[in-house]
């Protein structure tokens, strides 16, 4: 067979490349477009993130009328409100990534939402966090605060060692305090005062009262 006879029996094309206008969105991925008064009805191209929206003008290309892909969205309707929309899983690679907003960014996700880094820096004049149950594991916290504020049912606080340092302290407590320990020292520079309506002092072996003055009564 010649060479003539063989383009003739190939398959002859006939691309297709318009630019037209969203008319309705449809179910899997599905589209109709308008372009010169006729109606494709196309799929949207893998690399056309940015999901098209009805009034968008786009780019409607394929080999031929059966196959026709919109392949871009050239100029938006709304140019307000974008959707980067992709049909599975998306992962984003590169050197560095910067997100920068003008108004604000939000982050949602329907399972779980998982951040890890070598380095964590968070830097807000003013946040809120609120979660229902938390769990924190780690080996060092360090905290500088101007003040510190505390509202809580229950506060449990288990420790090997626990220091205190402070110039004042005040301490209420409606209820009943207990403090067991193998030793207790109380030791003041100037006063030490013990004051109820009843005062009870007992020891199994020894009470030993110890000063120049002892007034009692």
């Amino acid at each position: 067979m010649s060479i003539a006879a063989k383009m003739k029996t190939a398959y002859e094309y006939d691309p297709v490349h318009l630019i037209g206008v969203v008319e309705s969105v449809g179910d899997e991925a599905g589209y109709r477009v308008r372009c010169d008064g006729y109606e494709w009805h196309c799929k949207r191209a893998a690399s056309c993130l940015l999901a098209p929206e009805v009034g968008d003008t786009v780019l409607v290309s394929g080999p031929d009328h059966q196959r026709v892909y919109l392949l871009a969205v050239i100029e938006q309707a709304n140019p307000a409100a974008s959707l980067l929309q992709v049909p599975g899983q998306l992962r984003v690679s590169a050197g560095k990534v910067d997100i920068e907003s003008q108004g604000g960014i939000a982050m949602q996700s329907g399972q779980a939402l998982t951040l890890e880094s070598v380095q964590l820096n968070i830097q807000s004049d003013k946040g809120m966090c609120v979660v229902n149950e938390m769990e924190y594991l780690g080996k060092k916290v360090t905290s500088t605060v101007g003040f510190f504020h505390f509202i809580g049912n229950v506060y449990e606080s288990i420790v090997e060692r626990l220091s205190q340092m402070s110039r004042s302290s005040f301490r209420v407590t409606e209820g009943v305090e207990q403090v067991r320990a193998g030793m207790i020292d109380f030791e003041a520079e100037k006063t030490a005062r013990v004051h109820s309506k009843y005062t009870v002092v007992t020891a199994e072996d020894l009470i030993k009262v110890d000063g120049k003055q002892i007034h009692m009564g």
